[in-house]
């Protein structure tokens, strides 16, 4: 799978999150591509991820529960 690590909008961040676990969830890509992924975009755009500790509003509003629950069981934050 072919992303860019560095995004350089919050909008875009969410929407390569959306693309990554919705090819996970199509059975397209592994769960440890999956995992890999997340991590690597967390560690290059932590700014754009978290807010006071939570993920950040344009993050919760692009992404959904559901998706936000498995990048935040990847990253173990909760």
């Amino acid at each position: 799978m072919d992303i860019k690590l560095f995004q350089k909008t919050q909008r875009g961040l969410a929407a390569t999150i959306n693309l990554v676990i919705d090819t996970y969830w199509e059975d397209d890509i592994s769960e440890v591509e999956m995992i890999e992924i997340i991590q690597k975009l967390y560690s290059n755009n932590q700014n754009k991820f978290l807010k006071d500790s939570r993920f950040t509003t344009v993050l919760q509003q692009q992404c959904g529960k559901r998706r936000l629950e498995v990048v935040s069981r990847v990253l173990n934050l909760y």
